[in-house]
């Protein structure tokens, strides 16, 4: 009796002890997609903002507005198809979608000092590895937050839209410090939300379009919270 029982809890520790391995496999490759394509859009950015000839194409013709546009395409394309999607396919988008972000990141390079750009980068990237460390070891439930924080989000689009015909200082203040708190507050979550609902994909057959669209997920936040402290930090070139 004692040597079954045994067996038993031997097999849930161990099948445990694999899920977690699983996990930690599992957030490695988010992270991982995750910082190539920050890198990817860095080096998109560098490539245009260093070439005169480039930055006159997008910038000084409509070409602007497509690279403006595509990401929100891609993201609803992605969201929307992505189970019905290849895994090429998905891949393909994701990495699409970081490029056309690197042009967003080009026009930073030429508003902004690379000495403040660099050190609003590696705020972020503190700040975002600070938050999605405690998204993945806290214990508290952050789905209460959800509602809240999405709801910041289109305040934000809303202010951000509202701000573009008022072109006030003060509320662009008010929207890069509010943005940076709620796009971190996102990023928690969306960890949590990563490690909580694994379990329920890992091993099928769209795990692996899953870790990409996981990772489009904390991409987005990262960039959101390096673009909101670029406003809040930034020197202008003059």
């Amino acid at each position: 009796m004692f040597e079954t029982q045994n067996r038993v809890l031997t097999r849930e520790h161990l099948d445990a002890a694999t899920l977690d391995q699983g996990l930690r496999a599992h957030m490695l490759r988010v992270y991982n997609y995750m910082a190539s394509a920050v890198a990817l859009s860095g080096i998109v950015a560098a490539l245009i903002a260093s070439s005169p000839a480039m930055t006159a194409l997008i910038f000084g013709t409509p070409l602007k507005w497509a690279f403006m546009l595509a990401p929100l395409a891609f993201v609803l394309v992605l969201s929307w198809k992505f189970e019905a999607m290849s895994k090429t396919a998905v891949q393909a988008l994701f990495w699409a979608y970081a490029a056309c972000v690197g042009v967003s990141f080009a026009a930073i390079l030429l508003v902004f000092t690379g000495a403040s750009v660099a050190r609003a980068f590696f705020i972020s990237a503190a700040m975002f590895a600070g938050m999605s460390l405690y998204g993945y070891t806290t214990k508290a439930d952050l789905t209460k937050f959800s509602t809240f924080l999405i709801m910041g989000v289109f305040g934000l689009m809303i202010a951000s839209i509202v701000n573009i015909f008022v072109g006030s200082t003060a509320l662009q203040f008010a929207i890069s410090a509010i943005g940076v708190l709620v796009f971190c507050g996102l990023t928690a979550w969306d960890t949590q939300r990563i490690k909580d609902t694994y379990v329920e994909y890992a091993g099928t057959e769209i795990e692996d379009k899953l870790t990409v669209m996981n990772a489009l997920g904390l991409y987005i936040n990262f960039v959101a919270i390096f673009q909101f402290l670029v406003q809040l930090t930034g020197q202008r070139e003059e």
